[in-house]
């Protein structure tokens, strides 16, 4: 298994979290050095607070585990493609490297001009895309 699917699945395994707690499954692991720093998971219900996204609290957490506000030296594995306010704190936070899963054709921050990200980023999409488009495909078949 390569690495980016190895770390992928640490954020699936957040995102299925997510979803046994009524939230949209996404989840999100930060990684450092090869090494997990931060895991995070979509609470926007339980905390009552529409920012509560897995990319906000995995980049609270990070920076809170690096002692400092930037993750240039970090990668990102979010199972969907990030929205324009966490692309917009990622791009605060200088991310190294953004890897994610499945896109978002409706609210992604790729869909965006002009671009959210630093510049400096990185981005590799589409890491067990199926996988992590799954979860999100269950979770609203079974709203409706």
């Amino acid at each position: 298994m390569d690495r980016h699917e190895f770390f992928m699945k640490k954020a699936l395994e957040e995102a299925r979290l997510a979803g046994e707690k009524g939230e949209i499954p996404v989840g999100a692991v930060v990684v450092c050095n090869e090494r997990v720093i931060a895991r995070a998971r979509n609470q926007t219900e339980l905390l009552h607070d529409v920012t509560a996204h897995a990319e906000m609290l995995a980049i609270t957490a990070a920076a809170t585990a690096t002692g400092g506000k930037f993750l240039d030296n970090c990668t990102l594995y979010v199972t969907l493609e990030p929205c324009v306010m966490c692309g917009g704190a990622l791009a605060w936070a200088r991310l190294g490297e953004l890897v994610y899963g499945a896109p978002d054709p409706q609210r992604g921050y790729a869909r965006v001009t002009p671009p959210v990200l630093h510049p400096k980023t990185k981005v590799v999409a589409g890491i067990l895309t199926e996988e992590c488009a799954a979860l999100v495909d269950r979770f609203f078949e079974r709203k409706r």
